[in-house]
């Protein structure tokens, strides 16, 4: 029997201003909204987050201006769909620069065991892992991925 997989999704993002600074007001006021539509989007499996429904106060970093979002998905097609083509998640895309450093942002893709849940450390890692050695089976991007297995 062929081992089952979800992909699961790391995005690290930096602050240009401190989190809490009206310049984020947007940002923060969406959470919600953003985070109940992937809740509900096709393919959603699981996302990373604290007692508020957030991650944005989940602390992994000394920079509490640095946030994480992370979460499992199906498939890389659903994470897509939702990534690119859900209207309030992509409005938010096309205004990141405005919230977030563009230089310190990273984002990882890898493939996990069904039920298997990575805590911020791990995804971190992968993170790094793809900086490092760029695009493997152990951590990739929408543009360089894989297969699972």
């Amino acid at each position: 029997m062929a081992e089952a997989f979800h992909l699961a999704q790391v995005n690290v993002a930096t602050f240009r201003k401190p989190k809490d600074d009206p310049a984020n007001l947007d940002f923060m006021n969406a959470l919600d909204r953003v985070n109940g539509a992937a809740e509900k989007a096709p393919g959603f499996v699981w996302r990373l987050k604290d007692e508020s429904g957030h991650s944005t106060n989940i602390s992994f970093d000394p920079n509490p201006n640095r946030i994480v979002n992370l979460s499992i998905w199906e498939d890389m097609q659903s994470l897509m769909d939702f990534a690119y083509h859900q209207a309030d998640h992509a409005a938010m895309l096309r205004r990141r620069d405005e919230w977030f450093d563009p230089g310190a942002s990273q984002l990882a893709l890898w493939w996990v065991r069904v039920g298997h849940r990575p805590d911020p450390a791990e995804a971190i890692a992968r993170g790094r892992f793809l900086q490092k050695k760029g695009p493997t089976q152990k951590a990739f991007t929408f543009k360089d991925s894989f297969e699972p297995g």
